[in-house]
């Protein structure tokens, strides 16, 4: 998954000054593609105004493509132990997606650096038990009982809360 044309660094012996030149070249090509696009898209050539759309979703496709080259690099680093868990509803998108790309279980493990385990522990749960297995959410805890004097507390400043809410969207 990783482009070896991605992982070239950067000399250390260039000047902070050609880095940030690098960083304003790419700006600057962004911005004669946005200019280059939008005299495109007012064409009334119909094919000139498809291309123009096809180009901005291959360039879309790209930039999210190195977005998660990025992420994925530093979920790697994180090892197996530290790593957030998924949300049960997160699990269930996985599941599906993993069905809708014709993954296999090591695949779809490997893409969203889980355990084999764990997809199969998924995997078996949604088919003993169906969906709601995975997005089961935990019986909230029964309220505290309160004290009238609390109750009042709570209510006063959840009121405040609310007219300042009130007040800076007026504000604004």
């Amino acid at each position: 998954m990783s482009n070896p044309a991605f992982s070239i660094p950067l000399p250390k012996s260039w000047p902070a000054r050609v880095r940030s030149a690098m960083l304003q070249v790419v700006s600057l090509a962004k911005y004669a593609a946005v200019y280059t696009r939008s005299w495109a898209a007012d064409c009334p050539n119909a094919r000139v105004r498809f291309r123009v759309e096809r180009d901005r979703y291959q360039e879309d496709n790209a930039l999210l493509r190195e977005e998660l080259r990025i992420k994925d690099a530093r979920m790697a680093s994180i090892p197996a132990h530290h790593r957030p868990f998924y949300r049960p509803t997160e699990r269930l998108a996985i599941l599906e997606l993993k069905a809708a790309r014709g993954w296999s279980l090591e695949q779809t493990a490997k893409r969203f650096f889980v355990c084999l385990k764990t997809i199969t522990s998924w995997m078996k749960r949604l088919d003993e038990n169906g969906a709601a297995a995975l997005v089961q959410l935990p019986v909230p805890a029964e309220s505290p009982d309160l004290s009238p004097r609390q109750r009042a507390s709570f209510r006063f400043r959840n009121s405040a809360v609310l007219v300042r809410a009130i007040f800076f969207v007026e504000r604004a």
